[in-house]
């Protein structure tokens, strides 16, 4: 996954506007408690942090 699907997931499921707010706000654990931002900058696999977004949202398995 590059980082534009990722990105493109994230707007699908929760706007334009606030995706990049949540991506930038919500710390998540299996991320080792970064935000979704933080592990992308930080050169995290965009797939990854898509799977650990996807559980913090409980989106529908198909969304995986």
């Amino acid at each position: 996954m590059r980082h534009s699907e990722f990105w493109e997931r994230m707007e699908l499921h929760l706007g334009k506007a606030y995706a990049q707010v949540w991506a930038s706000s919500q710390s998540i654990s299996s991320l080792g408690s970064r935000t979704a931002a933080e592990a992308l900058q930080a050169g995290e696999d965009p797939k990854h942090v898509w799977r650990a977004v996807h559980e913090v949202l409980e989106l529908p398995a198909r969304e995986r």
